[in-house]
């Protein structure tokens, strides 16, 4: 159950944050109609209504691949020179 839970927050938070960056766009384009209930001796009658229709349109995120060209630093090892000083010994 608190996982349930959980996941609609998080669902709900990921519409929030389309929404408010503008990756999200809702727009209602027909509001809704609660329909006419009336009752009599033969039971409850419902007619009518209509359920409301939302416009909505999405950001794009376009992936692709281009080559290019990359310059990549030289590396040059030296042997060390002939006059260094010999490695120190412990002496015992």
């Amino acid at each position: 159950m608190r996982t349930i839970i959980l996941i609609l927050i998080v669902a709900v938070l990921i519409v929030i944050a389309g929404i408010a960056t503008g990756f999200l766009n809702i727009n209602q384009t027909r509001p809704a109609q609660a329909p006419e209930v009336s009752a009599t001796h033969n039971g409850v009658v419902a007619k009518g209504g209509q359920a409301p229709a939302f416009d909505v349109e999405t950001g794009s995120v376009k992936i692709g691949t281009q080559q290019t060209t990359v310059k990549v630093p030289g590396v040059v090892v030296q042997k060390p020179a002939q006059n260094q000083a010999a490695p120190v010994q412990n002496a015992q």
